[in-house]
């Protein structure tokens, strides 16, 4: 017997039941194939879009303007649970000087890596006050941790030897970060 193709395997019905006490309906159509069709139909007219287009950001995030020494900065900021476990995933470019920065609500420590990320990344580990505290260079792809060494309440990334250029060091000050959300 032959394996099931993908799309076979996408459009089995679901072990779950379709029914419960409160109501019954019929079993949909599984995501996946409804997902495969759009990518099908899509991926002719992928060629023909400028770089520029398939590289942004599927999701619109905040932005902040931040300074480090006299530099300029400008951040997505990922705030929440979700956005910073997505961060720059997927990403095949990032403008000049702009990056990602994470904030949390509170102190704590925090590890990053590069799950999906195609981008080599420099991350700094940044304290409630604005003072970088570690910088760690990152590789595209990997599971590797890159940790904070101690409490932080931010993390920013950017191209990677993009604060070694700019001369920004572990003590250096982050100015326009957000309050905690």
């Amino acid at each position: 017997m032959e394996a099931p193709s993908t799309l076979d395997v996408l459009a089995m019905p679901s072990s779950r039941p379709s029914c419960s006490i409160a109501s019954c309906r019929k079993p949909r159509p599984r995501a996946g194939v409804r997902l495969s069709a759009w990518l099908l139909a899509g991926v002719a007219g992928l060629s023909a879009l400028p770089v520029a287009a398939w590289a942004a950001p599927a999701r619109e995030l905040p932005t902040l303007r931040l300074r480090i020494g006299d530099h300029a900065v400008v951040a997505e900021v990922a705030s929440t649970p979700e956005q910073r476990q997505t961060g720059l995933m997927q990403r095949r470019a990032l403008a000049p000087d702009h990056g990602m920065l994470f904030v949390f609500r509170h102190d704590q420590d925090v590890c990053m890596w590069m799950k999906d990320t195609y981008l080599p990344l420099s991350v700094a580990f940044i304290d409630a006050a604005g003072a970088i505290r570690n910088l760690a260079d990152m590789q595209p792809l990997t599971l590797d941790t890159h940790c904070a060494s101690g409490a932080v309440r931010y993390a920013l990334e950017m191209p990677l030897g993009w604060f070694s250029v700019h001369h920004a060091a572990p003590g250096a000050r982050v100015r326009g970060l957000p309050t905690a959300p």
